[in-house]
């Protein structure tokens, strides 16, 4: 077990903590939960980078990197449903989104294929972990950075999908 890979699954056990910790104080500013969640999402950036920098790039690491990304998102997301402040349509275009870019890119791997992460897949992230960072932290304006992350996951689906038209098409021969 290499130390990306480590960072990785202290991600996943981040999950349950800050979920824990905003459903029992929902709706409010969550100092604990916002900051849990920060630590989780920081993690994002730290597994690739450390894999990268230290050459210790593994398959574990391919497979579980992306799942545990979305768990993070997904959990928040389900939180604020919970907590009654997004609603469930909102946070299924998310996930759907979410869903449909890792069937995308399994069917691109079934092909010897890479769907590289674009620049529109780091705005979505930076602007999911920022609309959940608002919800958690109590934010007034949470509503429109959530919208925001929104549209931006519509406009960042939309393009993986406009690049892949070459896996898409070869994969319904």
């Amino acid at each position: 077990m290499n130390l990306p890979n480590v960072v990785t699954l202290i991600r996943i056990t981040l999950v349950p903590l800050f979920v824990y910790l905003y459903l029992i104080n929902p709706g409010e500013m969550n100092l604990s939960a916002a900051f849990v969640f920060l630590l989780a999402a920081v993690t994002d950036g730290l597994d690739g980078y450390l894999a990268r920098r230290r050459r210790e790039i593994t398959r574990f690491g391919q497979l579980i990197d992306p799942i545990a990304d979305k768990l993070l998102i997904s959990a928040a997301l389900l939180a604020l449903v919970e907590a009654g402040l997004v609603s469930t349509w909102l946070a299924l275009i998310i996930l759907g989104r979410e869903f449909a870019v890792s069937g995308l890119r399994i069917l691109a791997a079934a092909e010897g294929k890479v769907i590289a992460a674009s620049l529109w897949g780091k705005v979505k992230t930076v602007t999911q972990i920022s609309a959940v960072m608002a919800f958690f932290l109590g934010i007034s304006w949470a509503p429109v950075v959530m919208w925001l992350a929104v549209v931006v996951t519509i406009i960042s689906g939309v393009r993986y999908f406009q690049k892949a038209q070459d896996v898409l098409k070869s994969s319904m021969r």
